[in-house]
């Protein structure tokens, strides 16, 4: 497996149609990592990938993510337990976002608040004002877990 990435070919036919992974990190060298369950296709959270985490990730088939508010490498479940092991991989068009389809070990919880995503609260428009309402998801597990997304 790769330590290191191809630069993104100028070529954007090569780039959107080509089959050599060549991952457009952003001016921080970052991607964009969506996850999503590989049983239901449930959203489970968004993170981020530079080019020592995305190479774990394919080494290992374990999720590593960027922890942009720790400035770390960090094992999705290293602690928790809820490891995420890859199912499948994707990269969009212009390979500036990754998405992975997974399967989470422990409990099943991916959130930090100990639910099993992260996208647990609904926007609503009420008078005008946006606010978030609960969707009534469980909490799986206790909330101990700093957040590590950022």
């Amino acid at each position: 497996m790769p330590d290191r990435f191809p630069a993104p070919p100028s070529d954007k036919t090569l780039l959107e149609a080509g089959g050599t992974l060549t991952p457009r990190f952003d001016a921080n060298g970052l991607v964009t990592a969506v996850v999503t369950d590989a049983g239901d296709g449930t959203v489970l959270m968004v993170a981020h990938m530079n080019a020592e985490a995305l190479a774990l990730t394919l080494k290992t088939g374990i999720a590593h993510f960027w922890s942009r508010s720790r400035a770390s490498l960090w094992k999705k479940g290293e602690t928790s337990g809820n490891v995420q092991q890859v199912v499948e991989m994707r990269a969009d068009c212009d390979q500036d976002a990754i998405w992975l389809s997974v399967k989470v070990a422990g409990d099943g919880a991916t959130c930090h608040t100990g639910r099993r995503s992260c996208f647990y609260r609904i926007v609503e428009i009420t008078d005008g004002e946006a606010g978030l309402r609960d969707d009534g998801s469980a909490v799986l597990t206790n909330a101990s877990a700093p957040h590590a997304h950022g």
